[in-house]
């Protein structure tokens, strides 16, 4: 059993540095969850894991620090998220190695492994999925790759744990092996020459070589930044370069990718074995049917008029029981025992910390979100997600971005602050720059979502479409108008890589909204609690109706709204989830009629993001370009959420 260890406890004793390497989605953070006893997101999806995560744990009495790192096709890097995970294991120099091979994508794993196998490291191999590739009709050998890869193979099913026990008994039984892969002599001279100009305190120095060599654009940069390499040396280094790549007219990569190739097409055919009539994939036909737009559209109506039923028909009654069941008796009792007055007003009133902060949170937001996770954590692990990247890919090139961008923009509509940090993968500026802009413009998180369809729901369903037209139409809107403001780029080649469609482990998915809802609570249950006591203060300071006053005639006259909106508006610069929460009161308190509802949820889904994700912006686009990002966006909010109220009274 792994248990957390307090890093002060850890000071004086030796500590085992172990890495978790692997493809994008090979199980990665789920043998880090199972070994380290943490939980960390685990979804059927891309870029889940985009910074590294580092624990302190003992295992069978062994101090372990374990890293989870973002995915890895090879040490030649195409990708930030690639470099940085290279740079770890060049930098800090992980003890111990594992490699969660991913047991349907044998060959791209083996490509991997080569590169792993050439740091001379221990090294352990969990061969992963095992479970799918059996269900498809294949089985893999994993004695013949033990005997091919001269390292530990340990069979696992991290989805349910299974071999879990078997690789931490073989966690400190492993050692490094002595492997060099060889190229053709006039490849070996060049690396060879390359590693002569190499300072000698560098470790790894022919892997390095090889990968100068290979043109590979981050590795340079590594060496003048971490290792500090003088000029001189790089200049020799590339007058070298140069040398060798003269003696291949074509492409040097070329080359040495078919020798590794023709490695990795060996050893798979030995270790791979297929029936001769295969079974029936369905998951392929209802991925192909998710991405196809004449079936791909009508499948994601659906699943969005499935979140409406769930959340009106089940969150908004589930909240409704609570409310009266829990919180109509609390504030009952303390009526009775505190009169009407200030501690009155700082405990249930408006503003109050149990109210507005405690059951504001409580009873009504995380009714709602508990069942929009489960059904948004489901969609995750089928992986609908990456099938939805690919029907939507055609309409983002409209507004100006590439593939590339589509993955973040999708993942805004779990995360808006993760989806921001995603973007440091996309290599053009201007397509950086349109990604984190509507990401933080039109794009509901998660949260958010679950919350406005309780709002919306409460309308009927034609509230609810008309209001996610609306959005969608200014999203679509703003990315066409950055498109054509900002200086074009050539766009690059883009692959999305695409999971397989699993069916769903209930557990897992109980278990992800267990640990989603903790941490929203972690995170913004402080956040409810001080903006309630904000707002008790500038009520009781005469702010608060000051503000009103001054802005009556936009949030009244302009926008149709009562003054009590602009609770909402401030509680959206803490958190857009106390602020849905408010919307709510004012709806069940007959304050917002149907206009005022759609007008709501449209300014308040567009206005300010998170602070969180502010924060994600600055770190992307810098302070500058974020303070003027987000005054356009709150702008803009303003401007068509009026535009909206008064074409809706108008029309209806």
């Amino acid at each position: 059993m792994a248990i957390e260890l307090n890093s002060q406890r850890m000071e004086n004793i030796p500590i085992t540095k172990i890495g978790v390497i692997g493809l994008p989605n090979s199980g990665k953070t789920q043998v880090y969850n199972y070994l380290t006893g943490t939980y960390n997101v685990v979804a059927n999806s891309l870029l889940t894991t985009i910074e590294y995560k580092k624990t302190l744990c003992e295992i069978d009495g062994h101090a372990c620090e374990i890293t989870d790192t973002p995915g890895l096709h090879e040490l030649y890097v195409q990708s930030h998220e690639e470099a940085s995970t290279r740079e770890y294991i060049l930098s800090e120099n992980p003890d111990i190695i594992i490699m969660c091979m991913d047991s349907t994508r044998l060959k791209q794993s083996l490509n991997l492994a080569i590169d792993l196998l050439e740091l001379g490291k221990p090294l352990i191999i969990a061969l992963n999925a095992l479970d799918e590739t059996n269900r498809r009709g294949i089985w893999l050998d994993s004695k013949k790759l033990l005997h091919f890869l001269r390292v530990p193979v340990i069979e696992t099913i991290a989805l349910n744990g299974q071999g879990i026990d078997e690789l931490k008994e073989a966690l400190f039984k492993t050692r490094g092996i002595k492997f060099e892969f060889q190229y053709d002599q006039t490849i070996e001279d060049g690396i060879t020459q390359i590693m002569d100009r190499l300072p000698a305190n560098i470790q790894n120095q022919r892997k390095i070589a090889t990968l100068v060599l290979m043109n590979d654009s981050y590795i340079l940069d590594y060496l003048i930044r971490v290792n500090e390499i003088s000029q001189t040396d790089i200049e020799e280094i590339n007058t070298c370069v140069k040398k060798t790549q003269q003696n291949f007219p074509g492409n040097i990569n070329r080359v040495i990718n078919t020798r590794r190739s023709q490695w990795v097409d060996d050893i798979a055919n030995e270790v791979i074995q297929k029936q001769n009539i295969r079974p029936y994939e369905v998951e392929k036909t209802i991925a192909r049917l998710c991405r196809k737009p004449s079936t791909g559209i009508p499948i994601l109506l659906l699943i969005v008029y499935i979140m409406y039923l769930a959340v009106v028909n089940l969150a908004n009654v589930l909240a409704s029981w609570m409310d009266e069941t829990l919180w109509v008796p609390i504030s009952n009792v303390i009526n009775s025992f505190i009169s009407p007055g200030f501690f009155n007003d700082f405990l249930i009133g408006d503003y109050g910390i149990l109210s507005l902060g405690l059951a504001n949170a409580f009873i009504t937001v995380l009714p709602i979100l508990s069942v929009f996770f489960i059904i948004y954590n489901t969609l995750e692990d089928i992986g609908y997600i990456p099938n939805l990247c690919i029907l939507t890919k055609r309409l983002f090139e409209k507004v100006g971005l590439s593939g590339a961008s589509v993955m973040p923009l999708v993942l805004g509509f779990g995360c808006k602050t993760m989806a921001t940090l995603t973007t440091k993968s996309l290599t053009s500026k201007r397509e950086r720059y349109i990604a984190i802009y509507l990401i933080a413009f039109a794009i509901p998180c998660a949260a958010q979502m679950g919350l406005n369809i309780s709002i919306l729901g409460r309308m009927g369903f034609q509230a609810f479409a008309i209001t996610f037209f609306v959005l969608s139409i200014a999203e679509i809107s703003a990315g066409m108008i950055l498109n054509l403001l900002l200086k074009r780029e050539e766009k690059g080649d883009f692959i999305q890589e695409l999971p397989p469609i699993r069916l769903p482990v209930p557990k897992a998915v109980l278990v992800k909204t267990y640990y989603r809802l903790i941490w929203f609570l972690e995170e913004a249950l402080p956040v409810f609690i001080y903006a309630a006591v904000a707002m008790f203060i500038l009520d009781k300071t005469g702010l608060l109706m000051a503000s009103k006053i001054f802005l009556s005639p936009v949030i009244e006259g302009w926008l149709g709204l009562p003054l009590e909106m602009v609770d909402a508006l401030i509680l959206c610069m803490a958190r857009h989830e106390a602020a849905a929460g408010l919307i709510i009161k004012l709806i069940q308190q007959d304050m917002l009629n149907w206009v005022q509802c759609i007008v709501a949820v449209t300014i308040t889904t567009m206005f300010i993001p998170c602070f969180a994700n502010i924060v994600a912006m600055a770190k992307e686009l810098g302070v500058f370009k974020t303070i003027i990002m987000t005054i356009c966006i709150n702008a803009s909010a303003f401007f068509l959420a009026g535009c909206l109220n008064w074409a809706l009274i108008l029309i209806f």
